[in-house]
């Protein structure tokens, strides 16, 4: 008795209960958009990336210079299978084919630069800093490493000669 009384109160569907193919078609419309939008913008062009990459990958060779997804930059030395070995100059890695994101243009490498040893370093660097040390106490009117005075304005030498 309940559901009869609920049953007339809720009453008919608005439009009769059946729409015309053309309201139904209406009503989908902007979900069929929104679903051509995605596949053009975003499916359709990661599809054909992730093809690119993969004929890339199957088409590696010894001696090509590879990018990895880390940004390490080697040259392939082997391949075993799935497995890549990098020459990283002074070190050999293994790397899962996977991981290379890339074909990297060896010739925009730098070419190594050669290392100082640390005596020609200390060489090199203590009389540019000492000059310009100089320079700069020049240019402000007082050379500290002659003359250090202290708050009161007394030289280390004049202290020495009041405390005797």
């Amino acid at each position: 008795m309940f559901f009869e009384s609920l049953a007339f109160a809720i009453g008919a569907p608005a439009g009769g209960g059946s729409g015309s193919p053309a309201e139904m078609f209406a009503q989908f419309l902007p979900l069929i958009l929104m679903v051509a939008v995605f596949w053009f913008l975003l499916i359709r062009p990661q599809k054909k990336r992730q093809q690119e990459h993969k004929s890339m990958l199957e088409g590696l060779r010894r001696n090509d210079t590879v990018v990895t997804t880390g940004g390490i930059i080697g040259r392939i030395v082997d391949i075993d299978g799935d497995v890549l070995i990098l020459d990283l100059g002074d070190t050999k890695v293994r790397v899962g084919r996977g991981f290379v994101s890339g074909l990297y243009d060896s010739k925009a490498l730098p070419a190594p630069k050669e290392k100082k040893k640390k005596s020609e370093y200390r060489e090199d660097k203590a009389p540019k800093d000492a000059d310009k040390r100089d320079a700069d106490d020049e240019v402000h009117g007082e050379r500290r490493d002659v003359d250090k005075r202290d708050a009161d304005g007394e030289a280390p030498d004049e202290r020495k000669e009041k405390k005797e």
